[in-house]
């Protein structure tokens, strides 16, 4: 037994040195600690002090600790019986004040950063109102005083709070932009609510943050962080605008009628179709396919022919397309390009 726990004992630094070492690994652009929005920054400004805090009494309790281990040890031919004390009402007053103190210093910035993440701007005409509603494994975003209702890029202007109202359609999920605000859930029947700023432009990863199915992993999306110039442009585009011209026309052409036989009950282009599965207006000018693949022809025919062996669980049915109606879709949704 004993020799047991020496051997414990000796891999269990190893073991400690190897848990600090992978608290390093992961994603940067999935990190709250590197804010680039004004919530992330509150947030980030609670763990700071928190954390503060907690270094502080560890390395006050670690130091007198050391000091009395050292200070009062058994030393060599001494067999005398120690000074018995029966408690201390100074030190015993000392080390419950401090504790209180500090939780006072925690929880004031604490509460009053709760009541601002939690302000309502639902009727402020300068707050972006954006509907958030998850979907397995998707992301739907829906403007409604825009009248634009798009998929896995949320669009918000730079300097400008996007207030944003969260739900689901199927089972729980969790919206979470790390760089820019904190994590929310998503609830089948029940709204909730936050909002995000961010004083850069930039482009910042999200992802779902609650186990929700299969593709839990890959339900990532992107929030597009732009000028109000840029924002305008989007704007109109998503409303006004014209796809640009296809590579190949005739091709893209026969693709739109595969498109309106077998996707259109699902997907809408330009308000027309279903609203099963995510909305396909600008879907040329996204960066990735289903939230995870590169945009590109190859990708997209990747995933026509096969979505489960790329997103396990997803709705998305196996179309049994042959490879020139696959080449024809793909060059009909990359023509959807709003310029």
């Amino acid at each position: 037994m004993m020799r047991r726990l020496q051997q414990v004992g000796r891999l269990l630094p190893m073991l400690v040195m190897v848990a600090l070492l992978l608290t390093g690994c992961g994603d940067p652009y999935l990190s709250a600690l590197q804010p680039k929005g004004t919530v992330a920054g509150m947030q980030y400004d609670l763990i700071k002090l928190s954390v503060t805090i907690m270094l502080g009494v560890f390395t006050v309790v670690v130091v007198i600790f050391t000091y009395v281990l050292i200070r009062y040890r058994k030393r060599k031919g001494d067999n005398s019986i120690p000074e018995q004390i029966e408690g201390n009402h100074k030190l015993e007053i000392i080390w419950t004040v401090i504790p209180f103190i500090l939780l006072i210093v925690l929880a004031i910035p604490m509460v009053s950063t709760t009541f601002t993440l939690a302000k309502d701007y639902s009727n402020d005409k300068d707050a972006l109102q954006v509907k958030v509603t998850g979907h397995q494994f998707w992301w739907e975003f829906e403007y409604p005083d825009l009248k634009i209702n798009t998929a896995q890029e949320l669009y918000i202007p730079v300097n400008k709070k996007a207030y944003l109202s969260l739900e689901a359609s199927d089972v729980i999920h969790s919206f979470w932009v790390p760089a820019l605000g904190g994590k929310k859930d998503t609830n089948p029947g029940m709204t909730n609510h936050m909002w995000l700023e961010s004083p850069v432009e930039g482009t910042f990863q999200g992802r779902c943050a609650e186990l929700c199915g299969p593709s839990h992993a890959l339900m990532d999306f992107k929030v597009k962080v732009v000028s109000q110039e840029e924002f305008d442009k989007w704007v109109v585009q998503m409303t006004k605008g014209e796809n640009a011209p296809a590579e190949n026309k005739a091709v893209a052409t026969q693709g739109e009628e595969v498109f309106k036989q077998s996707c259109i009950s699902c997907h809408a282009v330009d308000g027309n179709g279903g609203k099963i599965g995510p909305d396909l207006t600008n879907f040329g000018n996204r960066q990735t396919v289903a939230g995870v693949l590169p945009n590109d022809k190859q990708h997209v025919a990747e995933w026509l022919k096969d979505p489960e062996s790329v997103k396990p669980g997803n709705l998305m049915p196996n179309l049994k397309l042959n490879d020139d109606q696959v080449d024809a879709l793909v060059e009909y949704l990359s023509s959807l390009k709003r310029q």
